[in-house]
């Protein structure tokens, strides 16, 4: 099993920025890809960012410029940096990973994030 960990969110004004962070626990050998989703309310759960095992990044159109995901393999981390915010981006960030270990892949609890106009 491995444990995901969110913290940073919060409320900032448009045009502002934050850093959220994702701290695995457990059976973190196991760990792949590291990836932030977001969810707005009513709508689906979409993939905002990826960080492979072998340092590939892929983001989603919407935040290329403004997003940043990088990782500490070291500290188990995965942190997405989120610059030139918009009331948009205001949505449940959370932290995914696939794993070798069934179920194979885990959430995190999710942390919110409100961008405010």
């Amino acid at each position: 099993q491995v444990q995901l960990v969110e913290s940073g969110g919060g409320l900032v004004q448009a045009g502002g920025s934050l850093r959220l962070s994702c701290a695995a626990s457990g059976a973190t050998f196991s760990v792949g890809a590291m990836d932030w989703y977001r969810q707005a309310p009513g709508k689906e759960r979409d993939l905002v960012a990826r960080f492979s095992r072998s340092g590939i990044t892929n983001y989603a159109d919407s935040v290329k410029g403004r997003f940043t995901i990088s990782r500490d393999n070291a500290r188990n981390t995965v942190y997405l940096q989120m610059n030139s915010l918009k009331p948009e981006d205001t949505a449940v960030y959370y932290c995914h990973c696939y794993s070798s270990t069934r179920p194979y892949e885990f959430w995190g609890q999710g942390t919110q994030v409100t961008v405010s106009s």
